[in-house]
């Protein structure tokens, strides 16, 4: 694969990788009601996210209520608050700087040498993305998981499970990873060896030196 299409295969996963973290983010199905153990199908379904807590009625409406204050949160909540803020943040510079590093871009600098260093350093906020939304998504997973099993007095079917936005967040943190690291494979130490290469190869109409001629023999002596 060529170092142009690995650069926009590369910024092109890392790009649907933050959007599909930006999705993860605002969507409130971070966790919902189990219905495990449960045989009667009740007619309310609540979903919990990072910023609101929603409630859906088997007739399709819904009604979703925002948390109303920050500091009575659970902790794995508000880490994981802001992780995804500063992996969308960290992933909006990487979409920035890997514009202007990629080869099949214009914008910025021409050296080639320059604007790889400029990919590099894309695919590097990339990956940092990527690991920030990880990072998020595990951690709430832990947690939900941690509530489900422990032993307590809440029966089986009124706790929680796993709702299908941990499974887009860790879908986006996959491609984010992916993209950030097909970006850092730019190697700018072998442009510059060539480009050196290039300026320093001499020019094919080199004058020759000039050749020695030995004299000709005195005293009328002969050549054998």
């Amino acid at each position: 694969m060529g170092g142009g299409l690995r650069e926009l295969s590369g910024y092109l996963a890392a790009l649907g990788g933050w959007v599909a973290a930006l999705a993860a983010a605002a969507l409130p199905q971070w966790r919902q009601s189990s219905y495990a153990g449960d045989a009667i199908i009740t007619a309310v379904g609540l979903h919990e996210g990072l910023w609101m807590s929603c409630a859906a009625q088997s007739t399709g409406q819904v009604q979703c209520r925002l948390h109303d204050s920050l500091l009575s949160l659970d902790i794995h909540i508000q880490t994981s608050r802001a992780l995804m803020v500063i992996s969308l943040l960290l992933g909006f510079f990487g979409i920035i700087v890997s514009v202007v590093g990629m080869k099949c871009t214009k914008v910025g600098e021409e050296d080639p040498v320059t604007k790889s260093r400029i990919a590099v350093a894309g695919g590097v906020l990339f990956v940092l993305s990527g690991l920030c939304t990880l990072a998020a998504v595990s951690l709430y997973a832990t947690q939900v998981t941690y509530e489900f099993f422990r032993e307590s007095a809440v029966p089986v079917n009124a706790r929680y499970e796993f709702g299908s936005a941990l499974f887009v967040g860790w879908g986006a943190a996959s491609l984010t990873l992916l993209g950030g690291s097909l970006l850092c494979c730019s190697c700018p130490a072998k442009e510059r060896r060539a480009q050196q290469y290039y300026r320093q190869s001499p020019p094919s109409t080199a004058r020759e030196p000039p050749v020695k001629v030995s004299p000709s023999p005195i005293r009328g002596e002969q050549c054998l």
